[in-house]
């Protein structure tokens, strides 16, 4: 199975490879080539997730790998000219100018199901204590993490101009992920075929970056969480 993908370097201080065409499937590396030599293992787990959930659109049996595309995350100011910190862009591959078909809607409605299945599962039966227990190190506590999720899947459809008004955002934690997935399961089928692109704060976004995105970032912090949860206060301790 030939399995395209664009490599983000620089993002968060290590390489991300990105498997295109399939959203929620990616790999890290502290290095480029760690990052690529991760992708097999990705994949096969990926085709796994999918399977576990009912999908049986991918049967990988080999995996070989094309990178398309590179892109070495940067950082602009104000002005749009580089600098060491501001804000930092991240990657856009030519894949990403590629319509959503009705097919891509179609998984990406089930892999988005499956994500937010999996990320509720991750904060099952914690108590208010251990969903905002700070541990060392972190940003966030749980709750925060999940404030996060939901808001950066709002920023994502903020960048095409398909976001509800900020001072609508609830902020309560799982109401800010039901009421942004609510708008994002309602817009997507609306964006098959839609060639658009839309360029913001220096940086460009399309339907199929937003899906690629919105599947990663969930399935991402899902593991986080879950890594977290043998760090957390035993309940009542």
């Amino acid at each position: 199975m030939d399995i395209r993908v664009g490599l983000e370097n620089n993002f968060e201080g290590r390489s991300l490879a990105w498997v295109l065409g399939h959203p929620g499937c990616f790999a890290y590396g502290q290095a480029p080539d760690a990052a690529l030599a991760a992708v097999p293992d990705a994949v096969h787990e990926y085709a796994g997730w999918i399977k576990a959930h009912g999908g049986d659109w991918l049967r990988p049996e080999s995996v070989e790998l094309t990178v398309e595309e590179i892109w070495e995350v940067y950082s602009i100011d104000k002005g749009y000219e580089l600098s060491e910190t501001g804000y930092e862009v991240n990657a856009w591959f030519r894949y990403d100018w590629v319509p959503l078909g009705e097919r891509d809607i179609e998984h990406g409605l089930h892999l988005l199901a499956w994500s937010r299945e999996d990320l509720l599962a991750a904060v099952s039966g914690l108590v208010d204590e251990q969903m905002h227990a700070r541990l060392p190190g972190e940003r966030w506590d749980i709750a925060g993490i999940l404030r996060h999720v939901g808001g950066a899947e709002w920023w994502y459809l903020d960048r095409l101009g398909l976001s509800m008004p900020r001072r609508d955002l609830p902020e309560a934690p799982f109401e800010r992920l039901a009421g942004v997935r609510a708008r994002l399961l309602g817009l997507l089928p609306t964006l098959a075929g839609l060639p658009r692109v839309v360029g913001i704060d220096g940086e460009l976004w399309s339907p199929r970056k937003l899906l690629r995105r919105a599947v990663w970032h969930e399935r991402d912090h899902t593991s986080h969480i879950l890594k977290l949860r043998g760090a957390l206060p035993v309940s009542g301790s």
